[in-house]
């Protein structure tokens, strides 16, 4: 992987670009008005590790909520903005620590240089964000499809207006629903700017489908040394968001720590339910900071050989399981208790590696 060299930008407490660690985000989808709930699924993105959250801002109400949020988190708020600037400028004045606006839709130059004006003044940086949906019509019209020379132009267009206001606290994403749009857009930005680059697929898909496609196209990125912060962006709970987005950083040596699994793909000689105990343990480990490597084979003819390097495993036949530490059994169970027994001897596990 290519090291980066992208300008540094300080988000609350985090820093994006340069030398720091590749930043992992997600968005709320509860009503942003709504505080409790907003700031309930906010707690629960950052035990998962959400580092950077932002939240829809369609509305005055919205806008006047984020104070109240900003005091009950502890990571740094972004206000995402969609064609009324005055949004914007309200987010800004009321404590956001990033906001995020797409040019073409947010009015005119004069619009536009407000907004920059007041980012300036508060010293709270901008995502300058072009997607597939907000080209300039202009620029659309020449490429007649939202291509990525098309993207790229957009945003390098909207990159000089704020340069020309003196504006430089900025991070830039040109992403699209299409992967392969999504891989050449960002390869032909990394070669004209030095901001850091937020990388994702816009509106990914579901849960599976979506992971695929976000694991496809920002893996790929991420390998060739381009993004500073991601978000994978998933249809329903936000969590899965963070989960797969440090699923694809682990998978790529990008990040360390947590929770890996280590489960056989099955077979005809498999006789316990290897997807319902591997499925079960994903669950009631997803908090763990780790790092534990926790491994469920379905056999224990080589159960135990294949995931030697596992921290702790479980091979099963039909009447009986192991349960094995580095490589070496220690203790031999009842199939019918495989679940229990199991979750039992990983928490005293983690229990025993925690002293």
């Amino acid at each position: 992987m290519m090291s980066r060299t992208k300008k540094e930008i300080k988000i609350g407490g985090i820093s994006i670009g340069g030398s720091a660690p590749i930043a992992v985000q997600s968005m709320t989808n509860t009503k942003t008005a709504d505080i409790k709930k907003t700031v309930s699924q906010i707690k629960r993105l950052e035990r998962l590790g959400c580092e950077i959250i932002r939240v829809a801002v369609p509305d005055f109400a919205s806008a006047n909520a984020l104070p109240e949020i900003k005091r009950r988190i502890n990571i740094p708020l972004i206000a995402d903005i969609h064609f009324d600037y005055r949004l914007a400028i309200k987010s800004i004045e009321n404590g956001a620590d990033k906001i995020r606006i797409n040019p073409g839709n947010i009015g005119d130059k004069k619009r536009l240089f407000k907004v920059l004006d007041a980012a300036k003044k508060f010293k709270v940086p901008i995502r300058l964000g072009v997607n597939s949906g907000s080209i300039e019509k202009s620029i659309l019209k020449r490429y007649k499809h939202p291509t990525p020379a098309a993207l790229v132009e957009s945003v390098l267009k909207s990159l000089k207006l704020f340069e020309s206001r003196d504006f430089t606290d900025i991070v830039i994403s040109v992403k699209s629903s299409n992967v392969l749009d999504t891989i050449k857009a960002y390869e032909l930005l990394d070669k004209k700017v030095r901001y850091p680059l937020h990388i994702g697929i816009t509106e990914a898909g579901t849960r599976f489908t979506g992971a695929v496609r976000s694991s496809t196209g920002l893996g790929i990125l991420l390998f060739k040394g381009i993004g500073d912060t991601l978000r994978v962006s998933l249809a329903g709970n936000p969590e899965w968001e963070i989960i797969t987005a440090y699923q694809i950083l682990r998978s790529l040596g990008l990040r360390s720590g947590g929770v890996k699994m280590i489960v056989c793909p099955t077979c005809g000689r498999t006789d316990i339910p290897v997807e319902k105990i591997a499925s079960k343990i994903e669950r009631l480990t997803r908090y763990l900071k780790g790092p534990i490597k926790i491994a469920v084979m379905g056999c224990v003819v080589n159960g135990p050989g294949e995931a030697r390097d596992a921290d702790i495993g479980i091979a099963g036949s039909k009447d009986r399981a192991v349960i094995f530490k580095k490589g070496k059994i220690f203790k031999t169970i009842k199939t019918k208790n495989i679940i229990n027994s199991f979750v039992k001897e990983i928490e005293r596990y983690i229990r025993e590696e925690s002293k």
